[in-house]
C-alpha cells in the first residue's frame, strides 16, 4: 500500500541524518527514527521498514506523518510529556522530614515507611499516601534519613545534622 505521507529529503537533511546515526551519543529512539526516514526516502513501504528495523508499523507511520507535518526536527524529537502531579507539596514534605527526625512512636526503635505514611494520614496532612511515596520523597532528601540526624537539644525548633550543619527552622 502506498503511503499518504511521502518523505522527500534534501541533501542537507541526508547529511544531518547520516551524521546523527554515526555520532554515537544520540538516543536510540532518535536513531531509529533517523533510520525510518532514510528508508522512507528510498521509497520503502511502511511494512518493509517496520520489518527491516524491527519497529512497529504505527511507529513508522507516525514518523512519516510527523516529518511531513512538522519537518525533520519534529519527526526526530519526542513531544514533551506532562507527567503526574506531585503527591505532596513542599509544606507536606517538610513536615515529613521533621517527622522522620522526631522520636519514633512508643514501643518502636525507628520510623518505618508505613508508620510515616499512616501518621501523615492520621494527622490529616494528606488524604492518602503510600509507603512507597514516602520512600521516594525521603530518597530525594538524604539529609532526612542520615545517621545520627537529631533535633538539637538546646534549640527544639531547629533540625541539626551529625556533621554540624542545620536544615533550618521546623515549625
Amino acid at each position: 500500500m502506498a503511503s499518504k505521507y511521502i518523505v522527500d529529503l534534501t541533501t542537507d537533511e541526508y547529511a544531518y541524518l547520516y551524521n546523527l546515526i554515526k555520532q554515537g551519543k544520540t538516543s536510540a529512539r532518535k536513531v531509529a527514527r533517523a533510520h525510518i526516514l532514510l528508508q522512507a526516502a528510498e521509497d520503502a513501504t511502511d511494512e518493509e521498514i517496520a520489518e527491516t528495523l524491527r519497529n512497529g508499523l504505527s511507529t513508522v507511520h507516525r514518523t512519516r506523518q510527523r516529518f511531513v507535518e512538522h519537518g525533520l526536527l519534529g519527526a526526530l524529537t519526542e513531544r514533551t510529556r506532562q507527567g503526574a502531579r506531585p503527591k505532596m507539596d513542599g509544606k507536606q514534605e517538610a513536615f515529613l522530614v521533621a517527622l522522620v527526625c522526631s522520636a519514633p512512636p512508643a514501643g518502636r526503635l525507628r520510623w518505618t515507611m508505613q508508620l510515616l505514611a499512616d501518621r501523615l494520614v492520621e494527622l490529616k496532612l494528606i488524604e492518602a499516601v503510600s509507603d512507597e511515596t514516602v520512600r521516594c520523597i525521603l530518597k530525594k532528601r538524604p539529609q532526612a534519613v542520615a545517621e545520627k540526624t537529631m533535633v538539637h537539644p538546646q534549640c527544639e525548633s531547629r533540625v541539626c545534622l551529625a556533621h554540624g550543619g542545620c536544615l533550618g527552622s521546623v515549625c
